[in-house]
């Protein structure tokens, strides 16, 4: 280095965060792509059969979890493709892309069932109550048990956790159509039918908005949700022998790998190869930011540097 710039990468945490993400995830999305697709076909039929908008509503839901569950797991492998000279971070953020298009996909999907509920809710039809409770009941048992399946990973990957919402929110959908239906039965309130649909998209929007949210924002490069920028600009204000910071970034380039960058000045102008690995150690042990890249700076106002004052971090 011209003793004034250094960088340093820690290129080898990010690899094994969660990685064991694909692997462990795989055989789940499997299963519950599978049991989703077959439910879809039959809820689908018998909502046909039996005249039930709530059934229909709910397989255009279920059928919008196949899809994202589709999406997800292809991004979730995508995630580990090697970098290359032209995509020198491999193909990590397609994971952002995925969570973003199911949340997309969801939210387009609600405004269809609710344009139909609210059709229907003015003209309110007979339904085939037996039908509805009993296909309601089976979905479930099978979206409480695919939500199981990723229970434990929602925490740590954004696409997991897309999963899961989008199979706990459908398990409490069709409790709702089995409840609605129980209801029609009793009292041959038939206009209960759209009305559950409705209710289906309320559910749906309100778990949907904050994943939606958050996808944006990670594809706009904005700082993680759980990272205090501020926190971690005043660590690295404190360490010893550093002077200034400037141009400080703080990204995911995936849904479950986060990077830094920032220039710190060092009025030494000494190469501290020890001080960099405690930084990137303590960055990712304190904050969970695995991949680091830091520039070293000697402060010199012959020469400052061009980003100073460029952005505030």
């Amino acid at each position: 280095m011209s003793a004034a710039h250094h960088h340093h990468s820690d290129h080898g945490h990010g690899h094994h965060h969660h990685h064991h993400a694909p692997e462990s995830y795989s055989r789940a999305f499997a299963i519950g792509i599978a049991l989703n697709t077959a439910f879809v076909v039959i809820e689908a039929a018998f909502g046909l059969y039996a005249d039930s908008l709530a059934l229909l509503a709910d397989a255009g839901h279920n059928l919008s979890d196949v899809f994202a569950l589709l999406l997800a797991w292809g991004a979730l492998s995508l995630t580990q493709t090697r970098p290359t000279e032209r995509r020198t971070y491999g193909l990590r953020r397609s994971s952002q892309l995925a969570s973003l298009t199911n949340a997309v996909i969801l939210l387009m999907v609600s405004g269809i069932i609710a344009w139909e509920a609210f059709n229907r809710f003015l003209q309110p039809s007979p339904v085939a109550e037996n039908t509805v409770i009993w296909v309601a009941a089976i979905g479930v048992a099978i979206n409480t048990a695919t939500a199981l399946l990723f229970m434990a990973g929602q925490r740590h990957d954004l696409n997991v956790r897309g999963a899961f919402l989008h199979m706990a929110a459908d398990a409490g959908i069709s409790l709702g159509v089995v409840i609605g239906g129980i209801a029609v039965l009793l009292t041959r309130w038939y206009w209960l039918d759209p009305l559950i649909g409705l209710l289906i998209v309320a559910v749906i929007v309100y778990g949907t908005w904050g994943l939606f949210r958050e996808s944006l924002d990670l594809m706009l490069d904005a700082v993680p949700d759980g990272i205090d920028a501020a926190e971690v600009r005043d660590y690295l204000e404190k360490t010893p022998g550093i002077t200034a910071l400037h141009d400080l970034h703080i990204w995911a380039t995936s849904t479950t790998e986060i990077a830094l960058t920032v220039h710190l000045v060092k009025a030494d102008g000494s190469l501290d190869d020890a001080l960099l690995g405690d930084l990137a150690a303590e960055l990712k042990s304190r904050f969970g930011i695995q991949h680091v890249t830091i520039q070293l700076e000697r402060g010199d106002a012959a020469h400052p540097c061009p980003l100073d004052g460029v952005q505030a971090g």
